[in-house]
C-alpha cells in the first residue's frame, strides 16, 4: 500500500508540475485570432480579442503574421493539454 501511494504522490507532483509550467506560458502567449481584412486592394492584418465584453482589434501590419498565428496555434494546443491535466488531476 505504501508503494502505491508513494506512487499517486509522485503522480500529483508531476502534474501539479505540469499545470504550473503550462499556465506559465500560456500567460506569456497572445489570445485571440488574426484578422484579414481587405481595404481596396490591399490586404491589412488584425488580432482580435475580448477585453472583458468589448472585442478589441489590433493593427498587425500588412505582412502575414506567421508568428503571431504560431503562438495562437501553440496556446490552443496548451489549452487542450491543461484540459487533460486537470482531469487527471
Amino acid at each position: 500500500m505504501a508503494i502505491l501511494k508513494g506512487i499517486l504522490k509522485d503522480s500529483l507532483d508531476y502534474y501539479l508540475d505540469l499545470d504550473q509550467r503550462l499556465r506559465a506560458r500560456l500567460r506569456k502567449l497572445p489570445h485571440g485570432s488574426v484578422l484579414k481584412r481587405r481595404i481596396g486592394r490591399q490586404d491589412y492584418f488584425y488580432l482580435n480579442y475580448r477585453n472583458g465584453r468589448r472585442v478589441v482589434s489590433r493593427y498587425l501590419g500588412r505582412q502575414e503574421p506567421k508568428e503571431i498565428e504560431k503562438e495562437i496555434k501553440e496556446r490552443r494546443l496548451i489549452k487542450k493539454q491543461l484540459k487533460e491535466v486537470e482531469d487527471n488531476l
